[in-house]
């Protein structure tokens, strides 16, 4: 097995959309930000998300049996910190004061791609849980992505051509 350290200085260097996962139902609406994102299937339309299984938002998906990824749009790094919990203690309610509209599957957040969700499958995997949803609706904005590596918020620009 590779050495725990290694592996986290590894992904690092691994690019990834940022997302703020949502839910709403039963067990409360919350948010997190989360970077463990992919499609998984077009046939049928799934996707899937990876969440700390004893946290709130794994908590909360794993009884709500839904949820919405929000895919953040370049521009969007204070909403990404806002829902990471690093400001609960100023801001408890991550959704006050923010632009958005409540979805069944959870709430959208303004310019954010948006993948609606019922829960499918959840497999866990040591500390996390794998959590599988089959897409029931997309709110497509068609604009960047946030991303995050190495610490940092990135943002997408195509490769340039080579010269001719």
């Amino acid at each position: 097995m590779v050495d725990r350290t290694l592996f986290i200085e590894a992904m690092r260097h691994v690019a990834q959309s940022v997302t703020v996962v949502t839910t709403i139902g039963e067990n409360g609406a919350t948010g997190a930000t989360v970077s463990a994102f992919s499609s998984l299937s077009a046939d049928p339309p799934s996707v899937l998300v990876c969440l700390r299984s004893d946290s709130r938002i794994g908590l909360a998906v794993a009884g709500n049996q839904v949820f919405c990824v929000n895919v953040l749009p370049e521009g969007a790094a204070a909403l990404a910190e806002r829902f990471s919990g690093r400001f609960d203690a100023e801001q408890p309610d991550r959704f006050g004061a923010i632009d958005h509209v409540e979805g069944p599957t959870g709430p959208l957040l303004s310019g954010a791609t948006a993948f609606e969700c019922t829960l499918d499958k959840i497999i866990t995997h040591g500390s996390h849980d794998i959590c599988i949803g089959n897409v029931t609706k997309v709110t497509k904005r068609g604009t960047s992505p946030l991303a995050y590596m190495d610490g940092g918020f990135k943002v997408v620009r195509p490769e340039a051509k080579p010269e001719e």
